[in-house]
């Protein structure tokens, strides 16, 4: 598998913000969002075994882990890697850009899963059949840019029933969007969904990689 980065930090987003947690980001994805954050992954990278990358992960003492990109499902060893990590007693969690199917995905694993919204020019490629594979202590992060965006996304989780699937999160796109905006959005619309800040750029700022 190629990995990009492999590194401890606090978890800056989801219901696990706030934690210590192991980040392994695998290189490559089939995207291209237009506010992504992690470009220097589509191809930066070094080539590990599911061991080298078990024995890296292990030595940090952390039992939360993060499988994360690019877009890990890209690789045919993640599957075996999640497993490894649940089969050790490891948390983990997978985020993933929801335009590849999460079918086969150890049950055991938290997924974390984007649904790309207009703004981010890649709303046509999401994997409509997901929706049907989310457990309830999966989560499904949508990256608002504006109000638009929002709109869209509101409708989405109704239409859908995603409140009833699974937990629900909502992201103001980082530089682009005031949380403060999105904050009042929620709040005006009695939207029962969690706002999902990217509290590691506010800790450490917006271009530091490996935190």
């Amino acid at each position: 598998m190629k990995v990009c980065e492999i590194f401890v930090s606090i978890q800056g987003e989801s219901t696990y913000a706030g934690l210590p947690c192991v980040f392994v980001r695998m290189t490559g994805c089939n995207l291209r969002c237009a506010y992504c954050d992690t470009t220097y992954a589509y191809s930066e990278g070094l080539e590990m075994s599911e061991d080298e990358i078990f024995e890296s992960v292990s030595s940090y003492r952390v039992r939360l882990v993060e499988i994360t990109g690019g877009e890990p499902l890209t690789q045919k060893g993640v599957l075996m890697l999640i497993e490894r990590f649940l089969n050790n007693r490891f948390v983990l969690l997978l985020e993933t850009n929801g335009s590849m199917s999460i079918k086969d995905v150890d049950k055991r694993a938290v997924i974390i899963m984007d649904v790309k919204t207009p703004r981010s020019g890649m709303s046509a490629e999401m994997d409509l059949l997901n929706l049907k594979y989310l457990k309830a202590d999966d989560e499904v992060k949508f990256v608002v840019v504006d109000r638009e965006d929002f709109e869209w996304a509101r409708s989405f989780i109704v239409d859908y029933g995603l409140l009833d699937k699974c937990k629900v999160l909502l992201s103001p796109a980082y530089g682009i969007l005031p949380p403060e905006d999105l904050s009042k959005w929620i709040i005006d619309e009695r939207l029962p969904v969690r706002l999902n800040l990217q509290i590691q750029k506010y800790i450490y700022g917006s271009n530091r990689r490996g935190v």
